[in-house]
């Protein structure tokens, strides 16, 4: 069987060649088609349990290549993704015979330490924007993961160690340069594009290519951070006391609650190791004297077998995660926002973190109460000012002959808790899971992104994301 697609030719083996002249004429990066050595390396993506073959990756350097490789997706028919840093869980910065528009390559990051500002081009990574802001002793609240991408966490609303201070990411953000379905280049802030730049602020890539975001830092240079764990049995009474002390915890303290396995490395206690625990990951941006203060109560909880907090400079913290984490292994997610965590809710966590199939899955809550929840819910696309938590269950493993296991273990978790929850979920934490999802996600902001990607998007031209449609379905 072979069928034609606007000078796209496909046969049954999903094989595809497409004219890319036009195209090359017109960019200055790099283009990889499946003919190229570098094609396999190249459309790889973080999450391996998901595997796409695009007809033509371009590799923008600039906002140039950017408008020249939209034009010619559109010009040519195609299906488009845009790829960031390539961190996203779903997959949904590649697509399957179209056309990959990577902005891996644009990853320059200027600070000015003066007005406490940094403008990020659209392709970095987590890492760049903390290396380059540290060395003014300044941060903004980003992730837990130095390779994760700046523009996708942004455009989904981006959590931090930071969060509960400082807010979300997109609260810190105060402008985006972007290219447009039509192949315009415009500024959206406060005062500009005034609609655009609401819905960029937790709206995900429905609107255009971010090519470079403008954030507002703050003077964060080391903290006070690391894990506390305690033994798997304790877990209940761990986690009903999480509940109640981290929304009444000074906002200079962040704690993220997580069922998890010890890893078998330093400088976890041999005793430990391969031993699944219940912990919370803490970051004091106060003093030594007031972060022992404000933990003090932590001893006083169960029996815990380890107690990690130390100083640390902001940016080895962001990076803590990066070595169990790395590219390329097998993930499957779900999430929800949560308001209360209520006592059967504790009672299927804790039987579900004994059934951790694998030393990477885990759970993870993250504070999202604190100067985030000061924002209204309707000022940003972010519905869930109201939550306490962002809940994250992932499986996670390097062997893709565990997907099914851990993607099973991943989906029975959700469903445990899923009736306890508010509905909703954080988009980055999404996979692909329907329409009626990403309604629920943002609530009675949806029909103000419709309006809004009728005006920005008629044609739905990028649709491979949690995607917002011009039509109410």
């Amino acid at each position: 069987m072979t069928t034609q697609k606007q000078g796209i030719q496909i046969d049954g083996a999903q094989k595809a060649t497409l004219n890319t002249e036009p195209l090359r004429s017109d960019f200055r990066g790099p283009i990889v088609t499946p003919g190229s050595a570098e094609y396999d390396e190249t459309r790889k993506l973080y999450n391996a349990m998901i595997d796409k073959r695009p007809s033509v990756i371009a590799r923008c350097r600039d906002v140039a290549d950017v408008i020249a490789a939209i034009r010619f997706g559109k010009e040519q028919g195609l299906d488009i993704a845009i790829r960031g840093a390539g961190h996203n869980g779903g997959g949904l910065g590649s697509v399957d015979n179209g056309l990959m528009i990577d902005l891996s390559l644009m990853r320059g990051v200027r600070v000015d330490p003066s007005a406490r500002t940094a403008q990020v081009e659209g392709g970095c990574q987590l890492g760049d924007l903390d290396h380059a802001s540290h060395a003014f002793g300044l941060a903004t609240p980003a992730g837990i993961i130095s390779t994760t991408g700046v523009g996708g966490l942004t455009l989904g609303g981006g959590i931090g160690h930071l969060t509960r201070k400082y807010g979300l990411t997109i609260d810190n953000l105060i402008s985006v340069d972007m290219v447009l379905a039509d192949g315009s280049f415009v500024t959206a802030d406060a005062d500009h594009n005034k609609d655009l730049f609401w819905c960029v602020r937790g709206g995900g890539g429905n609107f255009g290519v971010v090519t470079s975001f403008t954030f507002r830092l703050h003077p964060v240079s080391s903290v006070f951070a690391g894990p506390t764990f305690w033994p798997i049995e304790q877990a209940a009474e761990v986690l009903k006391w999480y509940r109640e002390f981290m929304p009444e915890a000074p906002e200079e303290l962040n704690g993220f609650f997580a069922f998890l396995t010890v890893p078998p490395v330093a400088p976890f206690p041999e005793e430990l190791r391969m031993k699944k625990v219940a912990a919370v990951v803490w970051c004091s941006q106060g003093s030594a004297e007031e972060t022992e203060k404000m933990l003090a109560p932590v001893h006083k909880v169960g029996k815990p077998a380890m107690h990690g907090v130390q100083k640390m400079a902001y940016p080895a913290v962001q990076s803590m995660f990066d070595g169990l984490y790395p590219p390329g292994h097998q993930w499957y997610w779900r999430a929800d926002f949560v308001r209360e965590i209520s006592d059967e809710a504790v009672e299927k966590h804790v039987a579900n973190a004994n059934r951790l199939p694998t030393p990477s899955s885990t759970m993870h809550l993250y504070p999202i109460d604190g100067a985030a929840s000061r924002v209204g819910k309707n000022e940003t696309p972010w519905a869930y000012r109201d939550g306490k938590w962002a809940e994250v269950i992932v499986g996670v493993d390097p062997d893709p002959a565990n997907a099914k296991a851990i993607k099973d273990w991943t989906v029975s978790y959700w469903e445990d808790l899923h009736p306890y929850s508010m509905g909703g979920a954080y988009v980055n934490f999404m996979m692909d899971e329907g329409q009626e999802r990403v309604k629920a996600t943002y609530r009675e902001n949806y029909e103000r992104l419709v309006t809004n990607k009728r005006r920005y998007d008629p044609t739905n031209l990028f649709h491979i994301n949690q995607n917002i449609r011009p039509v109410t379905i």
